[in-house]
């Protein structure tokens, strides 16, 4: 598959992604701008309101009319950290022209109504509609508080605040209460005007167009697009390491306790340190998994992530409160036997093959393509998966155990139940 990367306009770059084998066509629109404590409940915000209306259709109802009309077209919005980057916009999936009847074109269509979604918005007064702010705002607010009701992903968030406190990393996707509580619609609509302007547009093109009918399309959609003062995305910065590990312990009404632990990787070698990753905990067939969880049953669930554009290793687990110390020792041990290259003969391989697969998988879906590319434009990289797994294939043990060697325990965060608390 040739991936084709081009400049429209100031700011605003086009990926197509020629695709003849999927049954729809993707259109993807997506602001990059710095994740920032005080702006991200902002951002997180605004494609929420922007979904309700434009000027030509200026309620939920019109809108899917207009969708049905284009053969059951949907547009979703979407929120995502990439790096230290929020990424805010819209995904638009759509029937084929290839399978359109009467050989009606829908790419043209859906295109402007996107350009309509980001570009002209319904407003009154020059702000947004008071009903549609304070509808989603409740909608987002919602959203941050429910994030504690699912205790694992509100433990990995926490090691993510304590560990990258003060830095951008830290900060969650749909930021925090306090900030989403007091946006307003002239609040909102400022920041609208702001992102217009200075946030780097990437648009992503999957389906069987010609890419000089995509490129023509996009301009037209587009063309009223402000480009006053455009800034690059923010490229992630290294996490500085303690000289000594920082320790959390946090009280909560829960009968499971959770453990995270957060390592900072001083070696530069990915691929080495990806491998390395999958070993310690990235897979099914990993040390943490099969030792950890299986064999000594001290976690309900025991799991590493690899975090690339910040040089970070995450450890998520779900223990007895009284396991913490155990559960802990042997994390470390588990660590340290990757470091030392005590592995089986099948490990290396199974992690290897694990990993060639996800990037093979990851051409399987239009959704995986348009999420797999947005992450490299919004990181500064430019690997397409294809170069990400000749660089695993071509690492070997040595590498593996090397680059290993440079993680370090920065932050431990615990989670236990308040009826345990001494």
């Amino acid at each position: 598959m040739e991936k084709t990367r081009t400049k429209l306009a100031d700011g605003v770059f086009l990926t197509c992604l020629p695709a003849r084998k999927f049954k729809t066509s993707l259109l993807s629109a997506q602001f990059v701008t710095p994740l920032q404590e005080d702006t991200a409940a902002v951002w997180a915000l605004l494609p929420a309101v922007l979904r309700r209306g434009t000027v030509r259709f200026p309620d939920m109802r019109s809108l899917s009319q207009e969708l049905d009309q284009l053969y059951g077209a949907e547009i979703d919005y979407t929120v995502r950290k990439k790096g230290e980057s929020q990424c805010v916009g819209f995904v638009a999936s759509f029937l084929d022209d290839a399978l359109v009847p009467g050989g009606e074109r829908l790419l043209e269509p859906v295109a402007s109504l996107l350009g309509e979604l980001i570009c002209a918005p319904v407003t009154r007064n020059g702000r947004f509609l008071p009903a549609y702010v304070e509808g989603e705002r409740d909608n987002l607010l919602d959203a941050i508080r429910g994030i504690v009701n699912d205790k694992r992903e509100y433990a990995d968030l926490r090691l993510l605040q304590e560990m990258c406190a003060g830095e951008a990393y830290g900060v969650s996707r749909f930021g925090d209460e306090k900030h989403a509580a007091k946006i307003s619609p002239q609040k909102l609509y400022a920041h609208y005007a702001e992102l217009l302007s200075t946030a780097q547009l990437e648009l992503f093109y999957s389906g069987s167009a010609d890419f000089e009918r995509v490129r023509q399309t996009l301009l037209d959609a587009f063309s009223t697009l402000p480009r006053e003062s455009v800034r690059p995305p923010v490229l992630p910065r290294p996490h500085p390491p303690r000289s000594e590990p920082r320790v959390v312990t946090e009280e909560m009404d829960v009968s499971q306790g959770k453990l995270g632990m957060g390592f900072v990787c001083e070696s530069d070698d990915f691929s080495a340190l990806l491998l390395g990753n999958t070993l310690f905990g990235g897979s099914s067939n990993s040390k943490l998994f099969l030792n950890v969880r299986e064999k000594l049953s001290l976690c309900y669930y025991a799991s590493s992530r690899y975090h690339r554009q910040k040089g970070l290793i995450t450890v998520s687990s779900g223990i007895e409160f009284e396991n913490y110390q155990r559960a802990y020792d042997e994390i470390m041990a588990q660590l340290c036997a990757v470091r030392e290259g005590r592995l089986d003969g099948w490990e290396l391989e199974g992690a290897r093959s694990t990993l060639l697969n996800a990037y093979a998988a990851i051409g399987d879906s239009q959704s995986g393509l348009e999420n797999f590319y947005l992450g490299q434009a919004a990181t500064g990289q430019e690997e397409a998966p294809e170069d990400l797994a000749a660089a695993v294939e071509s690492t070997d043990a040595e590498r593996i155990f090397r680059a290993m060697e440079s993680v370090k325990l920065d932050t431990v965060y615990f989670l236990k139940g308040r009826e345990r608390a001494e």
